[in-house]
């Protein structure tokens, strides 16, 4: 009874071990947020960050937003699951109780900016509608100084659009 007992332990700990590990290695990348400034390119903000969450023209002037979630670096990342792994090892897998809901909690912050453009199609104004203050280094605007907050943005962040 107690090898039975012994086994099926030691096969629920092979089972969960390598679940933090799995998801520190595949968390969301890091996007270039410094793309969201006065004069940046459309191009380069579709580059970047795929098509916008919505689009709209207001008195005949372009108007974007962008909703993503923003990652780690592929550093930050290996770090973790490199940590997440030896303390699998050194706890036979009881760190899985402790890293699982972990990474399960720390999986990128939802970022989200409105955009217009001039005609020339370049960014001429950002606002940033939800931004969590570890995505931006301090002292750092997203707009380098140059963004202007307008009156709250009016879009829908709720419609998608269809990416290609």
């Amino acid at each position: 009874m107690k090898l039975i007992t012994g086994f099926g332990c030691a096969l629920v700990l092979l089972l969960i071990s390598g679940c933090s590990v799995y998801m520190a290695a595949n968390q969301p990348p890091a996007k270039n947020i410094d793309l969201f400034k006065v004069g940046t390119p459309r191009t380069a903000l579709l580059a970047e960050f795929g098509y916008p969450t919505a689009s709209e023209t207001r008195n005949g002037k372009k108007y974007e937003i962008y909703r993503f979630t923003q990652g780690y670096s592929g550093g930050a990342k290996a770090a973790r699951a490199m940590g997440h792994g030896i303390a699998d090892v050194l706890t036979l897998g009881l760190w899985e109780v402790i890293g699982t809901p972990v990474e399960s909690s720390n999986d990128g912050n939802l970022t989200a900016y409105e955009v217009s453009y001039d005609s020339a199609d370049r960014v001429d104004l950002v606002v940033a509608l939800i931004q969590n203050t570890n995505t931006t280094p301090a002292g750092n605007s997203p707009g380098g100084g140059n963004a202007a907050a307008t009156s709250k943005p009016n879009l829908d962040l709720s419609t998608q659009v269809p990416s290609l």
